[in-house]
Order: structure tokens, then C-alpha cells, then sequence
């Protein structure tokens, strides 16, 4: 049996901006393997997981282990551009140290 792929590489590239102002509240992300607006279809509202290291441990709500992972979800907006980026708008905004991070594209929820 074939293992299933449960989410997708992506790249965040920078925040939504005109020649002066950078919208905060959306974030662009460039999902590995989409490279026109017609792939981009297959993500849309598809989660977006941006998980980082924190410095201090926290309980985790399901496992009830101590970790400095934190998760901060977002979800696929619509595309952005020609070229296969796409809009995401996370729960809380990213942090700048996120530009260039990965983030994990989930294969669901499925539309």
C-alpha cells in the first residue's frame, strides 16, 4: 500500500503589498509543484500550517506533553499572480521572521 501524502511544501514570500503599503493580514505562499492559476484551483481553501520553535515549553492541548512547537493555521484564500502563488490568511498574522519559512499546505479539507 502506498503511504498518503498528507500535506504539500510551500514557501511564505512575503506579505500582499502595492509599491508602498504591505497588507499584513495576507500572506503570499509559493506551494511546491503549482506553477500556473489553473494548479492553483486543486488548494483553495485548503489549510496552511506555519510551525515554529519557541523559546519557552507549553503544554500541548491533545498530547498533554510539554513542547516548544507552536502551530499558527491559515487557510488558502485564492491565487495571486500568474505564476502559482497563493493568498493565505492565517489566524494571527505571521511574524516577518516567517518570510522564507516553509509552511505545510494540507490536502484537506477536500471541496
Amino acid at each position: 500500500m502506498q503511504p498518503v501524502k498528507l500535506f504539500s511544501k510551500g514557501i511564505v514570500t512575503g506579505f500582499r503589498r502595492g509599491l508602498r503599503n504591505q497588507t499584513v493580514t495576507t500572506s503570499l505562499v509559493k506551494i511546491e509543484g503549482v506553477e500556473s492559476k489553473a494548479d492553483v484551483d486543486f488548494y483553495l481553501g485548503k489549510r496552511v500550517a506555519y510551525i515554529y520553535r519557541a523559546q519557552k515549553k507549553r503544554k500541548n492541548k491533545i498530547t498533554k506533553r510539554e513542547t516548544k512547537l507552536r502551530v499558527i493555521w491559515g487557510k488558502v484564500r485564492r491565487a495571486h499572480g500568474s505564476s502559482g502563488a497563493v493568498r493565505c490568511a492565517f489566524r494571527t498574522n505571521l511574524p516577518p521572521k516567517a518570510i522564507g519559512a516553509t509552511v505545510r499546505v494540507m490536502m484537506y479539507p477536500s471541496r
